[in-house]
C-alpha cells in the first residue's frame, strides 16, 4: 500500500505543472479551461520550445493575460488566436499553418534530413570502397608521363 502511495506521488511530480500563476486564473472555470486550451497552442517567444502555458518567461505571462482579457471581453477562441497571430505572426503558433509563408518551417527539416542522410550514405560508401582494398584504376599513359615529369622536376 505504501509503495502504491509513493508511486502516485512520483507520477504527480512528473507531470508538467504549468506556469500559470493564481492571480492570472479566471474565476469562471469554463473561461479558464478555454484560456488553458488556447495557451497550450501558443509558443513562448522567449523559450520557443514551450507553450505560454508552460513558460515562466515574462512575455509568456503577458500573453497569458492578453488571452484571458480577450476571452473575458467575449472573443471566440479563434478570435483570440487571430489577435495574437496578428501581432506576433504565425511563429507564435506551436503548429503553424501550411501556407506560402511557412513552407520553410514545414519543408526545411525534411530537406535538411534528406541532405544529411545522403551525406551519410556517400560517406559510408566511400569508406567501404577504401576499406575493401579495391585497387585504384591504373594510370593512363598521359598521367604516367606527367607524373614522371613532376618527379624529374622535383629531383633537380
Amino acid at each position: 500500500m505504501r509503495a502504491a502511495f509513493v508511486l502516485v506521488l512520483l507520477l504527480m511530480a512528473a507531470t508538467p505543472a504549468g506556469a500559470v500563476l493564481p492571480d492570472e486564473m479566471l474565476a469562471d472555470p469554463v473561461l479558464e479551461a478555454r484560456a488553458r486550451d488556447i495557451s497550450k497552442n501558443l509558443r513562448c517567444l522567449v523559450c520557443q520550445n514551450q507553450s505560454i502555458d508552460d513558460s515562466d518567461a515574462g512575455l509568456a505571462r503577458d500573453l497569458r493575460v492578453i488571452v484571458r482579457e480577450r476571452l473575458v471581453a467575449g472573443d471566440s477562441d479563434s478570435a483570440v488566436v487571430d489577435f495574437v497571430v496578428d501581432r506576433y505572426g504565425d511563429f507564435v503558433l506551436l503548429n503553424p499553418p501550411f501556407k506560402a509563408t511557412t513552407y520553410v518551417l514545414w519543408i526545411g527539416p525534411v530537406v535538411i534530413g534528406t541532405f544529411g542522410l545522403l551525406a551519410v550514405v556517400v560517406f559510408f560508401r566511400r569508406r567501404h570502397a577504401t576499406a575493401s582494398g579495391e585497387a585504384p584504376a591504373p594510370l593512363s599513359d598521359e598521367e604516367k608521363k606527367r607524373l614522371d615529369a613532376l618527379i624529374e622536376d622535383r629531383s633537380e
